[in-house]
């Protein structure tokens, strides 16, 4: 995918599980690569080495994307760093797993906020920048939650739901400004946020028994689906969201 050379991209949540492969592999194709973090500065520092070790650049910005003061900042320091941006990530994500009965508002702000709000007033931010690029692609990450009910998975479910619908909202709208807007959702994956899954090894063992294509889906599946949207190839996917889960949702259980 050689069309991603020289490409400037910003990954949100890209120190980590997901992210980071993400991060690895738009570098590996050429790309600069931003890595926003909210916590912990050090797996993103980590990342960075690793990004530029394969002779791109790379840059570190901390920042809540669930506060739109602070995606403005983040957006504010891209521009300065690189002049402008090519492709964004919306790939950080959070949630309080607990039954639908028991989420107090404080839960379903903090969820809606950092895996929903954030990709409209990333996007927002992103736009000018692209714009300066002639273009770009934008790709959020979402879940099966967002299609079928998981235990204890409401605020996620509801949020990524959120996410896809409004993927499809930008797309069109932005359309016309040489952005190609799009998603992808992955099955069960074996990652750092799934430890906090009381039932880490029943979900993994699970899917892995009700996936056709014989294993569960690890990170690299995910970011090979983002490099393709990132790159030319997919220029007339708009708006849709890849399910990348070895098949596991044709099942139908």
């Amino acid at each position: 995918m050689s069309s991603l050379k020289g490409k400037i991209a910003l990954v949100t949540g890209g120190s980590r599980g997901i992210g980071k492969t993400i991060a690895l592999s738009l570098a590996e194709q050429g790309c600069d690569v931003i890595i926003n973090f909210f916590r912990n500065r050090k797996p993103a520092e980590e990342t960075a080495e690793q990004i530029r070790a394969k002779g791109v650049r790379c840059h570190v910005i901390k920042a809540n994307v669930g506060e739109p003061d602070k995606i403005g900042s983040m957006f504010e320091e891209v521009d300065r760093e690189f002049g402008g941006l090519d492709i964004l990530v919306s790939n950080a994500a959070s949630g309080v797993l607990v039954p639908a009965l028991e989420i107090k508002e404080s839960h379903w702000d903090w969820t809606m906020d950092i895996n929903a709000k954030a990709l409209l007033f990333c996007a927002q931010h992103a736009v000018p920048l692209m714009e300066k690029r002639g273009g770009g692609k934008i790709v959020s990450i979402s879940s099966l939650g967002s299609i079928r009910v998981l235990d204890n998975y409401t605020t996620v479910g509801v949020s990524k739901a959120a996410l896809e619908a409004l993927t499809r909202y930008l797309a069109v709208e932005l359309a016309a400004k040489n952005i190609a807007v799009n998603a992808v959702s992955g099955g069960a994956v074996d990652t750092d946020a799934l430890t906090h899954f009381p039932n880490r090894d029943q979900i993994l063992e699970a899917a892995r028994k009700r996936t056709p294509a014989g294993r569960i889906v690890e990170p690299q599946d995910l970011a090979n689906a983002v490099l393709f949207l990132c790159s030319d190839q997919s220029q007339m996917i708009r708006g849709q969201t890849i399910i990348v889960d070895g098949g596991m949702t044709l099942l139908g259980k």
